[in-house]
């Protein structure tokens, strides 16, 4: 049996032909093309065993093996043609099969060196030689195209996981300290409004204290406006008389600028005000003021114990002026005023918050209806003045200029920078609200009332014994509790003789038996016991009280008195 199919043929080993080397090194082997077996039949080749069992043909088979190509080419090579029967070795076979494999194959190893000399294997047929992997010469990786980490999975890390996480970090801190600068904006603002609150509860309660609010005044202001004496507080007035050139008559007030405390005041004077001249008699202020005014300002330091610095002659021409010169004035009017078309005086409307011009505001400061009392026409011309208070500039400098525009000519004792600079300053008293208007009120005689002496006279111009200046003449005051008038004109003179200045304080509510003579400062005592000796009575009469006029020394006189 002619069975040419040996199972130790070398050549039907090689029917799993090498075709290449995995990523590791390793070497890949595969199943021949089909074309390869019936190319033998067809060429007629044959099997010659002449030489089997000889370890040359598979060395001579890789011996003959072309050189690969480099790494990453691939070659492709054609098996060459013979004729129908050429005679063709053993060992042409196989390489002629493996010149056919690499015709379909990439070459993706460098050449190898032949392979070593192979066992034969039990039959004494050669075994199957497994080649190597190709490598350069000298065993140096140096020369080869390629590394061995091309061909292994190195384990590296994630990059874009470590992206990702520096991401969230970025973000999530951004995201704190946002959070951390809205929060401390925050506790900037809770900060700002508690300080901010605390200054003003601080601020209000001192204005409360200090008795600064309008309408309400504390425990400070009380005790600072009612008990503290004159050299307590510093005050700045002057003494205003308004002439109407057009009717006629006069209307007479104070402004205070009281330094110590940062308020203005206007204290209305009635004419009917008893004046003591310096003969001793007897003058109603309004009066006193239309003959001229000579002494009135000295007159009134005496019956109110007060310093007054200047006197302001105001005619009703030089007022409208004012007001035009301030840009009008608003005030609230309690009553309507008509049109006088012969006095060329306009119509004054009666509400809250009327805008008036100079004429109009001259007409509703001098209007007195018929029957009227006094007082509400002097509490039309306050609010006059108040309401020019309050338009007047702030700035000294340019309070001078707005009374120098005015066009009068000035008391020389008061010129235009002393009253401008006066003006301003109760101007800022009264655009903030520190400001006050009062009356003093009078008896039918013209004397103060008591009510008039502890609140306005002792509270607001700060009326004193202290007041007088060092080296004036003592203040007497006299009030006749005696119930007979000729006593008290006796008394009155006696007083005078003795160089006293005299206060007229009028007549007592109810007669007393006994007379008294008081004083307040402890520096006035011994004043006080000359004053008893003048009128002739018992120093046991003398004692520290509150006087009920503003003078140094009050004489409270008694049915006791006896006139020299």
């Amino acid at each position: 049996m002619n069975d040419r199919q040996d199972p130790y043929d070398p050549y039907a080993a090689h029917e799993q032909q090498l075709i290449g080397y995995d990523a590791y090194g390793r070497p890949v082997y595969g199943q021949a093309p089909a074309q390869s077996a019936p190319q033998y039949e067809q060429q007629g080749y044959g099997y010659d065993y002449q030489d089997y069992g000889r370890q040359q043909q598979p060395q001579q088979y890789y011996q003959q093996q072309p050189a690969a190509q480099e790494y990453g080419q691939q070659e492709y090579t054609q098996a060459p043609s013979y004729g129908y029967g050429a005679q063709q070795s053993p060992q042409q076979a196989p390489q002629q099969t493996q010149q056919q494999a690499q015709q379909w194959i990439p070459q993706q190893t460098a050449p190898q060196p032949a392979a070593a000399e192979q066992p034969a294997s039990p039959a004494g047929r050669p075994a199957a030689q497994v080649p190597e992997p190709r490598r350069p010469e000298g065993g140096s990786e140096a020369g080869r195209d390629y590394r061995t980490e091309m061909f292994a999975f190195i384990d590296q890390p994630d990059e874009d996981s470590e992206d990702v996480i520096d991401w969230l970090k970025f973000t999530e801190s951004r995201t704190e300290r946002r959070e951390e600068a809205r929060r401390r904006g925050r506790n900037r603002v809770v900060a700002l409004i508690v300080v901010l609150a605390v200054f003003v509860v601080a601020g209000l309660g001192y204005l409360w204290y200090a008795g600064k609010l309008p309408f309400l005044d504390g425990p400070g202001g009380k005790k600072t406006a009612a008990t503290a004496d004159a050299g307590a507080q510093k005050r700045d007035m002057i003494v205003v008389h308004l002439h109407n050139t057009k009717k006629g008559g006069t209307s007479s007030a104070l402004l205070v600028d009281n330094v110590t405390t940062q308020q203005g005041a206007t204290v209305l004077l009635p004419n009917t005000l008893a004046l003591t001249g310096q003969d001793g008699t007897a003058t109603a202020l309004g009066k006193a003021v239309g003959e001229g005014g000579l002494g009135t300002r000295e007159a009134l330091d005496s019956v109110l114990g007060t310093r007054i610095g200047g006197t302001w002659r105001l005619d009703t021409p030089f007022l409208e002026n004012l007001v035009e010169l301030v840009g009008g004035i608003e005030a609230d009017t309690d009553t309507a005023v008509p049109a006088d078309d012969a006095a060329r005086t306009p119509a004054v409307a009666q509400g809250q918050k009327q805008s008036l011009s100079g004429p109009m505001a001259v007409a509703y400061a001098t209007y007195r209806a018929q029957g009227e009392p006094e007082a509400k026409q002097l509490e039309r011309t306050g609010k006059v003045l108040h309401a020019v208070l309050r338009k007047f500039p702030s700035d000294p400098k340019a309070g001078a200029v707005t009374v120098e525009s005015i066009g009068q000519i000035l008391d020389p004792a008061l010129n235009a920078q002393t009253l401008g600079t006066m003006l301003s300053k109760l101007g800022a008293h009264a655009k903030v609200g520190a400001y006050r208007t009062d009356l003093i009120a009078v008896k039918p005689d013209g004397t103060l009332t008591d009510d008039a002496n502890k609140k306005v006279v002792k509270e607001v111009l700060g009326g004193s014994a202290g007041a007088a200046q060092p080296g004036a003449t003592p203040r007497v005051g006299l009030k006749d509790a005696s119930g007979d008038e000729k006593t008290q004109v006796a008394a009155k003179a006696a007083l005078m003789n003795g160089g006293y200045a005299f206060v007229d304080g009028g007549k007592a509510d109810k007669t007393a038996s006994a007379s008294q003579i008081t004083y307040q400062d402890d520096a006035q005592r011994d004043r006080a016991i000359e004053v008893a000796k003048t009128l002739g009575l018992p120093e046991t009469v003398v004692k520290k009280a509150e006087n009920v006029v503003n003078a140094d020394v009050v004489v409270i006189l008694g049915k006791d008195y006896k006139a020299p």
